[in-house]
């Protein structure tokens, strides 16, 4: 699928000149550099995400709390960010973009300060739950903003960083963190440290981005929770729901049980190994996202679907027979399809959406994609109390090798059908 041509999103999307008044305009980033520096802000987001994944450990062994609670700590940063996705989804769209970026890097940098100052569970979840909001408004504006200043000669690149930027993330955020805790200095607060200088940055950075969409009216209206895709959309967005719920729930899986799995099931003490497994799964889903840029949608997405299908079993097979080697074989296979199904998933929405669109187009993406990540995610902390971990982790691989098989037959179909729909005689 090619991209809008350039013309298509002059009107829409108005250059730096149409927006910023001349005295201004010499003191923004050109647009090459806003493009870099909104993918590095993505990361960074995500990075600061997953920064805790590896501390949740030594949390427990601090505080003597449950896996009921933890999974808790983890849940209500979903809440946060699904009720940021829902209410703020769409405010870039009639605010612009660059106001809404700096608030959500202020309110991420308080959810910091917080982490930095937590002694108990309570302020702990206080700060995952600021962080959740800050990140849901980010997301949306960031995906929007890279889709604005999209490059008219590289179509694809604002899908491309919008797909790799959580895997790569994701990755760094839990593998650095993991790093910090095993060879650095105060455990608990050095990597909060790290990203609170980093989101200044960030800011200062942002603050001289070009502006890509005008302010219009309806910004209290726009607050209302609401999930809303045009018509025109929705077919596009509907094909994508099962690839989206299959890989992010095997993701919700990893992140939530992979370091307890490595520790429990495995016996591996390093906090690095905390790190290691979810990079695992995140560094080759952040190659392939790349590898495959110029693949077809369709084939990248059932390619995707099979070896998440793949890796998924692989995976359970290493746990089943207590085979470190499968584990992670199987984690690194399902990452190569993790990274292929975020590449076309987000490459189609950065290409179909109109430039007023992709803020609610994103928002409702987001939020499928991150219902499937925490709810069975919660689910699989409350049954690790009562079942077992290994129990636990080998019923949710199963359910997600099974949502799999269900992403790779929807993705048939619907290629079955776009083919007898071409091939058809006009009328």
């Amino acid at each position: 699928m090619s991209g809008p041509a350039p013309s298509q999103l002059q009107p829409s999307s108005p250059s730096t000149d149409q927006v910023t008044p001349p005295e201004e305009k010499r003191r923004r980033l050109s647009r090459p550099v806003a493009f870099a520096s909104l993918a590095v802000v993505f990361v960074l987001f995500l990075a600061a995400s997953s920064a805790p994944s590896p501390l949740y450990v030594v949390y427990q062994q601090e505080w003597h709390f449950s896996a009921t609670t933890l999974t808790t700590v983890f849940a209500v940063y979903v809440l946060g960010m699904l009720g940021a996705l829902l209410v703020l989804g769409s405010l870039s769209d009639h605010l612009g973009r660059r106001p809404v970026l700096l608030s959500a890097i202020a309110v991420e940098a308080v959810s910091m300060v917080l982490f930095l100052t937590a002694g108990s569970v309570g302020l702990l979840l206080t700060a995952r739950f600021i962080q959740g909001i800050a990140t849901g408004a980010a997301m949306t504006t960031l995906g929007a903003a890279l889709s604005d200043l999209n490059p008219a000669h590289a179509p694809h690149r604002a899908g491309l960083v919008t797909g790799t930027a959580p895997t790569f993330g994701l990755g760094l955020g839990s593998l650095g963190c993991g790093l910090l805790i095993e060879y650095g200095p105060h455990p608990t607060r050095l990597v909060y440290v790290l990203l609170l200088i980093a989101l200044v940055v960030a800011g200062a950075l942002l603050s001289a981005l070009p502006e890509t969409s005008q302010r219009r009216p309806g910004a209290a209206r726009s607050l209302q929770p609401r999930l809303r895709i045009a018509p025109h959309l929705r077919a596009d967005l509907l094909s994508l729901v099962p690839i989206l719920i299959a890989s992010w729930a095997l993701g919700g899986l990893y992140l939530s049980l992979g370091p307890s799995v490595a520790v429990g099931l495995f016996g591996l003490s390093s906090h690095v190994v905390g790190g290691l497994v979810v990079t695992l799964l995140t560094g080759p889903a952040f190659l392939t996202a790349f590898a495959l840029r110029g693949w077809p949608v369709g084939r990248t997405l059932a390619v995707s679907a099979t070896l998440l299908l793949v890796g998924t079993a692989v995976a359970l097979t290493g746990v089943q027979e207590h085979s470190l080697t499968a584990a992670a074989l199987g984690t690194a296979i399902a990452g190569v399809g993790f990274g292929g199904s975020a590449l076309a998933s987000f490459g189609t929405l950065a290409r179909i959406a109109r430039p007023a669109e992709r803020s609610e187009l994103f928002s409702v993406a987001f939020v499928i994609s991150y219902l499937a990540f925490s709810i069975p995610a919660v689910i699989a902390g409350i049954s690790t109390t009562h079942a077992g971990l290994h129990d636990t982790f080998v019923t949710y691989a199963a359910a997600v090798s099974t949502l799999c098989a269900l992403a790779l037959l929807a993705q048939r179909l619907r290629t079955t059908r776009t083919r007898a729909t071409a091939g058809a005689p006009q009328a």
